[in-house]
């Protein structure tokens, strides 16, 4: 007969049940130690023992989103504020009630003290000069329209 030498092990099956309970809730490692009693070292060594354990940690912290998911569904068919936010979320294209934009071309941002550093950076970067001067004309058209 062998006898066993060391601690006791914390993780017993009440121990395991509590960790289940936990992620079942959505709950971090750190949380679920918590609610378990045991530290988050414990946890680490167990799982590499036991990997499978790890793999229903992972189905468990999904739960709650399924149970979402499954409760937004089945609400939909009496809720249709609730059923057009859904598809506003899931299909943006079309019925997103906002528009996304592409921007292309030139972006800087230049932490200017005085007329000289600017006028430095605009020698150097003719695109940004190009480009500032565009936005010039654009202000001082808006500003002869008033």
């Amino acid at each position: 007969m062998t006898k066993k030498v060391g601690r006791p092990t914390v993780m017993t099956p009440e121990t395991i049940s509590k960790l289940e309970q936990a992620y079942a809730y959505g709950c971090t490692d750190e949380e679920a130690c918590l609610f378990a009693d045991i530290g988050r070292n414990t946890l680490d060594v167990y799982e590499k023992k036991h990997p499978a354990f790890r793999e229903r940690k992972q189905a468990l912290k999904n739960r709650p989103f399924l149970i979402a998911r499954k409760s937004v569904i089945e609400s939909m068919a009496k809720d249709g504020e609730l059923a057009l936010k859904y598809l506003e979320r899931k299909m943006k294209k079309e019925f997103s009630l906002r528009q996304e934009l592409e921007h292309s071309g030139v972006v800087a941002s230049v932490n200017v003290n005085g007329e000289k550093e600017a006028a430095e950076y605009l020698k150097d970067n003719p695109e940004a000069k190009a480009h500032i001067g565009k936005i010039m004309e654009k202000l001082k058209s808006g500003k002869s329209n008033k």
